[in-house]
C-alpha cells in the first residue's frame, strides 16, 4: 500500500488527505501536519487507541448487473485502469474493499430474471433448472477481474425477489414466498453459493431479503419478520448446514426505521443460531437505531448495505450527508461495512428494470470509455483507501459541528477521519498518545488523517 513510506512514526508527521468542494479539491494528498506542542483555544479531538469497538470488513458500492454491463462495454484497457483505480489502494486507487451483488436482477438490471424462470404454471421444487447463465455475460466475469486486483475483497449477495413460481402472486413484483416452496428457495441459494464458488468467486454473506418491506420496487418481495424467522430456523439455517456452507446469513436489510424487525427475528432462539448480523439502509429512521439492535444483541454484527443519491447528485450537500451520517454514523454506532447505492449508471441513468430506479446516480457515469466520478464515489474514498478491512474502530471524541471516527489499521496506523459540519472555516487540534497537531478544514470539507 506505499503507507510504510508516506506516515512518519508517532514523532514526524500527520499524512493529510483532503475533500473540499467549495475548493474543488477532491480527495488529494495535502503536504503533512506537524505532531507539536499542544494548541489551546481550539476544540479538540483525543484519539484513544486504548478503547476498541467492531472490526471493519470493507467499503464499497452494490455492483448491480447495470453496472457491469455498463464496465463490459469499455474497451480493455479503459476498463483495467479504472477498474485498478477502484479496487487498489496503489497511487491513485480508492481501494474499494467491499461489494454487494444482486441474487438475480436487481431493479438496476436491463431486465428482471431469476435463475429458475419457468413458463406460467409450471414448478422445480428440486430447482433442477437452476443456472447462472443470466450472470455470465457480464456480471462473472467484471467479478473475476476485480479479484485479479484484489482477491480478498468481500462479496454480499442480496436478492430482490425469488423466481416467481415460487411466490403467492406469481410475478416479480410483489407477493410473499409461498411455505410450500421454503425448502426449495433454501436450494436455489445453496446452488448460487456453489454456483458462483465454482466460477472462482467466494460470497462472504447473503441477506435474506432486498428490503422486505417495500413489495412495490421491481423486482421484490414482501416477507414480515416472522416469515424470515420460520424461513431461516425451518429452510435456510439447516440447508447451508448441510451443504457446510460457511458463508454468513444476514437478515432484514432495510430502513433504520424499523430495529424491531431484526430484534424479532433475533428473538427466535431457532432462527438466532444461524444469523451472523443485521443489514441496514437509511431511507428512513436514524442511524443510531443500529446501536439500539447492538445492545440487544451484542454478539451479533451489524452492516450498512445500501444508500442511494439522486441524479444529478450535489457533492457539497451529498458528501456532508453522507460522511456524517454513514461513513462516520454508521461505523460509530457498529457497522462492519458502509456501502453506497451504486456502482455505475449511465448519463441517463440506465439500465433500470421497468418501474426499477430512474434516478439513481452511480459513483460513476459511464459513457462508452469516458467517466465522471460523482459524489459516492468520493464519499467511499474518503476511508476506503486506508480503512483498510481488519481496522477497528477506536475511541474519538465527539466533538460539536466536527463529526469524526477513528480506527487502527492493520499495520498498526491510526487513521481519522474528519468532517466540518459547519458553514465557516474551522481549527481544531488532534490529539492522540500524548502527539497533538492542527488542522483546519472549510465549511463542509472533510479531512483523513493518517500517522
Amino acid at each position: 500500500m506505499g503507507l510504510k513510506s508516506s506516515v512518519h512514526s508517532n514523532s514526524g508527521g500527520v499524512e493529510f488527505w483532503l475533500t473540499d468542494p467549495s475548493r474543488s479539491i477532491l480527495f488529494a494528498k495535502q503536504p503533512s501536519l506537524a505532531f507539536k506542542s499542544e494548541q489551546k483555544d481550539v476544540p479538540a479531538i483525543h484519539v484513544d487507541p486504548a478503547q476498541t469497538y467492531q472490526t471493519i470488513d470493507g467499503f464499497g458500492y452494490t455492483l448491480t448487473g447495470g453496472s457491469a454491463m455498463l464496465l463490459s462495454r469499455m474497451e480493455a484497457t479503459a476498463r483495467a485502469k479504472l477498474l485498478k483505480e477502484l479496487f487498489s489502494t496503489e497511487g491513485k486507487g480508492i481501494g474499494v474493499s467491499y461489494l454487494r451483488v444482486s441474487i438475480g436482477a436487481s431493479d438496476l438490471d436491463e431486465q428482471v430474471f431469476s435463475y429458475d424462470d419457468l413458463p406460467a404454471g409450471e414448478t422445480d421444487p428440486t430447482v433442477a433448472k437452476f443456472s447462472l447463465a443470466p450472470d455470465q455475460q457480464y456480471l462473472i466475469p467484471i467479478l473475476k477481474e476485480i479479484l485479479a486486483i484484489n482477491p480478498t475483497i468481500k462479496i454480499m449477495g442480496s436478492p430482490w425477489s425469488p423466481p416467481a413460481w415460487m411466490k403467492s402472486n406469481g410475478e416479480t413484483k410483489g407477493g410473499s414466498l409461498k411455505m410450500e416452496f421454503y425448502d426449495a428457495y433454501a436450494r436455489y441459494f445453496v446452488k448460487y453459493i456453489q454456483g458462483m464458488t465454482k466460477a472462482g468467486i467466494h460470497i462472504d454473506a447473503v441477506t435474506i431479503q432486498n428490503e422486505p418491506l417495500h413489495p412495490g420496487n421491481n423486482p421484490s418481495l414482501l416477507m414480515l419478520p416472522a416469515e424470515q424467522a420460520l424461513f431461516i430456523k425451518k429452510s435456510l439455517g439447516p440447508a447451508f448446514k448441510a451443504a457446510k456452507l460457511k458463508t454468513k446469513l444476514i437478515i432484514y436489510d432495510h430502513n433504520a426505521d424499523r430495529p424491531d424487525y431484526p430484534i424479532t427475528v433475533l428473538n427466535d432462539p431457532d432462527a438466532r443460531k444461524f444469523i451472523d448480523g443485521s443489514a441496514f439502509h437509511l431511507y428512513g429512521g436514524s442511524i443510531s437505531a443500529l446501536s439500539d439492535v447492538h445492545k440487544a444483541y451484542p454478539d451479533k454484527n451489524l452492516y450498512f448495505t445500501e444508500q442511494w443519491i439522486g441524479a444529478p447528485g450535489n457533492l457539497k450537500g451529498d458528501l456532508a450527508w453522507h460522511v456524517r451520517e454513514l461513513i462516520i454514523g454508521a461505523t460509530r454506532n457498529w457497522s462492519r461495512t458502509v456501502l453506497q447505492w451504486n456502482l455505475a449508471a449511465d448519463p441517463k441513468q440506465n439500465p433500470h428494470t421497468p418501474g426499477g430506479c430512474d434516478q439513481c446516480l452511480g459513483a460513476l457515469t459511464i459513457n462508452g470509455n469516458t467517466v465522471k466520478r460523482n459524489p459516492a464515489y468520493y464519499n467511499v474514498a474518503v476511508a476506503s483507501k486506508f480503512v483498510r478491512p481488519g481496522s477497528v474502530r477506536i475511541a474519538s471524541d465527539e466533538v460539536k459541528n466536527l463529526p469524526n471516527v477513528a480506527f487502527k489499521t492493520p499495520d498498526g496506523h491510526t487513521v481519522l477521519i474528519v468532517l466540518n459540519d459547519s458553514p465557516s472555516r474551522q481549527t481544531f487540534s488532534i490529539d492522540s498518545a500524548g502527539n497533538q497537531t492542527t488542522a483546519t478544514l472549510s465549511g463542509g470539507a472533510v479531512g483523513t488523517y493518517i500517522w
